[in-house]
């Protein structure tokens, strides 16, 4: 599994507090109203991670958002 860029961790950040599976989620349902293509790439991109990591992994991952 592939680190998180800081972009991604910063998105990841906006849906912090949850599991694993509840961040795909919500991640999954923001999507249709992605309007930025880049934002979009980067929504897609943090789903692949997040669907190919385990629930330890996860737990792991420290989300603190970049200034």
């Amino acid at each position: 599994m592939g680190k998180f860029t800081v972009e991604e961790v910063n998105l990841m950040c906006v849906f912090e507090g949850q599991d694993r599976k509840g961040m795909i989620a919500d991640i999954k349902n923001v999507i249709p109203h992605i309007q930025d293509s880049e934002m979009l790439e980067l929504a897609g991109q943090v789903l692949g991670k997040l669907e190919n990591m385990s629930d330890e992994e996860f737990a792991e991952i420290e989300l603190e958002a970049a200034e």
